[in-house]
């Protein structure tokens, strides 16, 4: 078989980075192979967004710089997937010329038959055809063209029913459904054996998993994936506020594996802005979720989202969103201006918010985080922390490879660096995937500096 190559561009979320793995893999099957540039590519592909206006704009600036290579290259063939593709269709062939295919979020499954086919017959194609099941292979986990690394994402569930108005995922991602557990089951359990140490669950709300189909709930399937050996940590994202439960809750405390940090988005603190956004709770009710949380789990890390500038927040909902957000305490947060996205309910709203007004209200936001992330580090200094090492640090000098620091997370998925030194004074081996007690003894801006206690790396 003929190598060819390939260069896959990720935008967007989590889930995208497991679609371009599984992309990759089957094109694997047809004598692809990945590379690191467009230019030394003879495939590119861009697997979308379409959550945020900036995300799809990030398409279009690539699109055009593409376009260029592809006069140097015309063999160059150029497709887009995701759910920008999925939103546009057709009117992406109409519009960018140096487009060979679209492909939707339904059609990874049959993207190799698709390919195939263009390469004979020359022509151009778009599938966005949605199918009730999406294609559930997950032979990516063996694929020898995946490298192996410490920490993978499992999707368990696609799709949304919840219909936020500001959110385009139900129209580009389809209902929600979930994946069979024994399918999640296996597929853990091959990347446990290729020497994965750490699965992220990932669905759009990972915490309604199994009730349309009448299975067991999230947390007796956290419960299954806690027995699988060699898996040390799972982590899950995105949790929707309305549907957390209490046996979820309990989880973080019954189940050792469970890291305890939880992305919980709020998206506003005001009960007016969140009905605007049918989000279906009240500024008290998520602050309740957050005292149980904590109260089952004392050291619980949180993480949220923000949208600024919904259409018809005034400054009153604002503070509404720093009250919540001086209360909580987040660990971090993503905050973005809202954008108009296309299908979305909200794009039709009136009173929508200035520019300017939105940009002051995220400086805001974020300068009020950044005092919080400050405190929480702070916090951590003198505690004990299980880190599981992800590998050689950002840190680690060039210049002197005898000075070798490592990274890794906590259980509430905190950077943690660190340099251990054996008795002797010189480094220790590879610690990739080993989990190492850690005691916090510096706080940073984004990360955390640990020091190694003696004897205690596993």
């Amino acid at each position: 078989m003929n190598s060819k190559t390939v260069y896959i561009h990720t935008l967007g979320c989590q889930m995208n980075v497991y679609d371009s793995e599984r992309i990759a893999a089957g094109l694997s099957e047809m004598g692809y192979h990945r590379v690191s540039s467009a230019e030394a590519a003879d495939m590119v592909i861009i697997n979308t967004c379409a959550i945020r206006a900036k995300a799809e704009q990030k398409l279009y600036s690539l699109l055009g710089r593409l376009a260029d290579l592809k006069k140097k290259k015309p063999a160059l063939r150029i497709g887009i997937g995701g759910c920008v593709a999925q939103q546009e269709g057709k009117k992406l062939l109409k519009g960018q010329p140096c487009i060979d295919f679209v492909f939707g979020t339904h059609a990874i499954g049959r993207l190799n038959d698709l390919i195939a086919h263009s390469e004979i017959s020359g022509k151009r194609f778009v599938d966005i055809e949605m199918a009730e099941c999406p294609d559930d292979d997950f032979s990516y986990a063996l694929n020898a063209s995946i490298s192996r690394q410490i920490s993978r994402f499992v999707t368990i569930m696609t799709g949304c029913d919840n219909y936020c108005t500001y959110c385009v995922v139900p129209y580009v991602r389809g209902a929600e459904i979930s994946r069979p557990p024994e399918h999640i089951l296996k597929e853990v359990q091959l990347l446990a054996d290729t020497g994965v140490r750490e699965i992220t669950l990932l669905g759009q709300n990972v915490n309604s998993y199994g009730q349309k189909e009448g299975w067991h709930d999230f947390s007796e399937l956290l419960n299954q994936i806690s027995r699988i050996e060699n898996i040390v940590r799972i982590r899950f994202t995105t949790s929707h506020p309305k549907d957390l439960s209490e046996r979820l809750i309990q989880s973080f405390r019954e189940l050792n594996k469970v890291s305890h940090h939880i992305h919980l988005p709020v998206q506003s603190g005001s009960d007016r802005i969140l009905k605007r956004m049918n989000r279906r709770y009240t500024h008290s009710d998520y602050l309740a979720k957050i005292d149980r949380l904590r109260e089952v789990c004392p050291d619980m890390a949180v993480t949220s989202d923000f949208i600024v500038g919904f259409p018809g927040e005034d400054e009153t909902d604002f503070q509404d969103t720093l009250n919540l957000m001086r209360t909580v305490q987040f660990d971090s947060v993503f905050a973005f201006k809202y954008s108009d996205r296309p299908s979305a309910p909200a794009s039709r709203f009136s009173n929508k918010v200035h520019e300017d007004i939105k940009s002051d209200r995220l400086g805001r936001l974020l300068e009020l985080q950044k005092n919080s992330t400050f405190y929480r580090h702070q916090s951590l200094i003198g505690t004990r922390q299980e880190i599981l090492v992800e590998g050689p640090s950002p840190r680690t000098s060039e210049s002197d490879q005898s000075i070798v620091q490592w990274t890794g997370r906590t259980s509430g998925n905190h950077i943690v660096h660190f340099s251990p030194l054996n008795r002797d004074g010189s480094t220790q081996p590879d610690l990739t995937g080993q989990m190492v007690t850690l005691r916090i003894s510096r706080s940073f801006s984004h990360s955390l500096w640990g020091d190694c206690i003696p004897e205690q790396t596993t």
